[in-house]
């Protein structure tokens, strides 16, 4: 078993919000171990596959672990409920406590560990054809702070309320420079030991994915 020289316990932490499917199992900032696939639809399919082999290759076993961290949205519905799911699956049976990670801060913790200080930047993602998830963060010198809380804007919104900033997100129109798949899971598991360790809980029963936005089934016009 592998612990690290001073017996800090691994996070496990899992993104499943939007395409990307992102593992890690991680230690500290210089120490951890990460995969990840960038395929639609393919998280039910490859995300234990993904958990097993980096159980494997860290030389731990789940019980080894301080806890499990997982993306909770906004996002996609179906990502988001597998990734959940999964979480608290592994929990229980290995009885580890679970931290849900907002995704949006996640991703601006992200985006802030590569851009200097005094940097204003948005971070955004598709709700529907009409709609995005729209969040304003700004760089500090210790991570980041977040300007204008996440909401959903329609899209003909975004240009003029992105004004001087960067803009990182799924989304493509012709002024977003920087289409990105955030975040990955090593900063779902580096948010949780900065700003998270408060969150962990083994209440499972009340964890459940932040939609943001009730879903509505639009019949079918025949």
């Amino acid at each position: 078993m592998i612990i690290t020289k001073n017996n800090i316990k691994p996070i496990l932490a899992i993104e499943t919000s939007n395409e990307l499917c992102s593992v890690c199992i991680y230690f500290s900032e210089n120490n951890f171990f990460s995969t990840e696939i960038l395929l639609k639809n393919s998280h039910s399919e490859k995300l234990f596959g993904l958990i097993d082999f980096l159980i494997s290759q860290a030389k731990i076993e789940l019980k080894d672990l301080e806890c499990i961290a997982v993306s909770s949205g906004p996002g996609s519905f179906t990502g988001l409920r597998i990734g959940i799911a999964a979480a608290k699956g592994l929990a229980l049976g290995a009885s580890l406590p679970i931290v849900l990670v907002p995704t949006f801060d996640a991703a601006a913790f992200q985006v802030s560990s590569f851009l200097p200080n005094d940097v204003s930047y948005v971070i955004t993602s598709k709700v529907n054809n009409d709609d995005l998830y729209f969040s304003k963060y700004g760089t500090t010198g210790n991570g980041f702070e977040n300007i204008i809380p996440l909401e959903i804007i329609p899209n003909i919104e975004l240009e003029v309320k992105s004004e001087n900033c960067i803009i990182y997100g799924n989304v493509k129109y012709d002024y977003v420079r920087r289409i990105l798949t955030l975040p990955n899971a090593e900063f779902i598991a580096r948010w949780v030991n900065k700003y998270g360790k408060d969150l962990i809980t083994y209440n499972y029963d009340f964890l459940e994915p932040n939609y943001f936005k009730n879903f509505i089934v639009k019949e079918r016009k025949k």
